[in-house]
């Protein structure tokens, strides 16, 4: 395909009136502690509070609604483990059109429960996104259903373009875009809307180091596949830049990564100061800001992207806890005392002076390492960051404890 030339204004201009009536116009709203971070005015545009919950009703709907009338009346099929599936449910369903979605097996029963809430047919096959697409490629061929990719069509990357025509029309003086990366449809998106339309505004994906396929890509000038991947961020892990995307992103953006504990802080940032519910991969620009501002080459005002909210209750409780020992918020030790009355008070007496808030104490005796008058206690305190976490260590070893931080 001729990749520049094939998403220009017009189709921009075109995928912006076609979605008008049916997407929401999601707020930019500024975040104060990003912005003293970084030095710089930080506005967060809020695609978790989009229609199913993230961006891609943008690209499915516009895809969608692009096809013929004797196309649409054969449907639709994706595959995808939560995001694109609710995304193209919704969208066909809007649209009258029957839709399919191929999910693994071990996709979470919320987005399950959506996808179909949202009207479509769900197959459950294998437990990969690779096994799934392979089912929808075969349904398609089977049944003249037509495929829907996540990212790798010109009709998915110019509805993605929406988020940063909105972004331009809210913030006209924007000087840099932070994108969640992980097929490029999005990212594509921004970066072709930018450079037609303001091409002095810097635009920046992140992906998550686990899951980093676009470093290595434009590093070669190409898609280049993962060997693996292994990260909290579902939503951007994606193992092969589409050649679509890659196309229109060549030579025109950035990509960084960031790791696990800089997602679960950011996500943790957003619920705490922005009072916003955001997963793991739609948390990863505030994570990039959070971690990686020095090098980023920020041109403000700064506007980060908060891709996408879907996350399943069980899980964002154990990533909350993530994110508190990450920020230093919570504590584990190891801490050898002698099996007389009292030691154990004095040791939760000597945590209660530093201010700590002790969680958790569990008390053995039966440990090998352990003398006979020993006995370990593995206590896990509340701390009020990293700065106080030391201040107990510290506190806890000139008091004569001998302590092993637990991992």
């Amino acid at each position: 395909m001729a990749a520049m030339e094939s998403i220009g204004p017009d189709h921009l201009e075109a995928a912006a009136k076609q979605l008008a009536p049916v997407i929401r116009r999601t707020p930019l709203v500024a975040s104060r502690v990003l912005s003293e971070r970084t030095g710089h005015e930080v506005r967060l545009k809020c695609e978790n509070l989009q229609r199913t919950g993230s961006f891609k009703p943008r690209g499915a709907y516009h895809r969608i609604a692009g096809l013929p009338a004797d196309v649409r009346r054969r449907g639709v099929v994706a595959a995808s483990a939560g995001n694109h599936a609710q995304g193209v449910a919704w969208a066909a369903t809007t649209l009258g059109i029957d839709s399919t979605v191929f999910m693994p097996v071990g996709a979470s029963l919320p987005k399950l429960a959506a996808t179909r809430a949202y009207g479509a047919t769900v197959h459950q096959h294998g437990d990969t996104i690779d096994r799934c697409l392979s089912a929808a490629k075969d349904f398609a061929e089977q049944t003249g259903a037509t495929l829907i990719h996540p990212f790798d069509h010109p009709d998915i990357v110019a509805g993605q373009a929406t988020v940063a025509l909105e972004i331009l029309e809210q913030l006209p003086e924007v000087g840099t875009v932070i994108v969640p990366t992980g097929g490029g449809g999005l990212l594509a998106g921004v970066a072709v809307a930018l450079r037609h339309l303001a091409p002095q505004v810097r635009v920046v994906g992140v992906q998550a180091a686990r899951a980093a396929a676009w470093p290595e890509s434009l590093a070669a000038g190409r898609p280049v596949a993962l060997e693996r991947m292994s990260t909290m961020a579902d939503g951007i892990a994606v193992g092969m830049p589409g050649a679509v995307p890659f196309a229109h992103v060549a030579g025109d953006a950035t990509v960084v990564t960031v790791d696990e504990d800089a997602l679960s802080s950011a996500l943790l940032l957003c619920m705490e100061r922005a009072k916003l519910i955001v997963e793991p991969a739609g948390a990863a620009a505030v994570a990039a800001l959070m971690t990686r501002a020095d090098e980023l080459e920020l041109r403000g005002p700064v506007c980060a992207i908060l891709s996408g909210g879907n996350v399943d209750p069980l899980l964002l409780t154990r990533l909350i806890g993530h994110g508190l020992s990450a920020a230093g918020r919570y504590l584990a030790v190891r801490v050898t005392i002698s099996d007389r009355p009292g030691s154990l008070g004095k040791l939760l007496a000597a945590v209660g002076d530093t201010g700590a808030s002790v969680l958790d104490v569990v008390h053995s005796r039966t440990g090998a390492w352990l003398a006979i008058e020993e006995v370990e206690v593995l206590l896990t305190l509340e701390t009020r960051g990293t700065t106080h976490r030391d201040d107990v260590l510290d506190a806890l070893g000139a008091a004569g404890y001998p302590v092993r931080v637990q991992d």
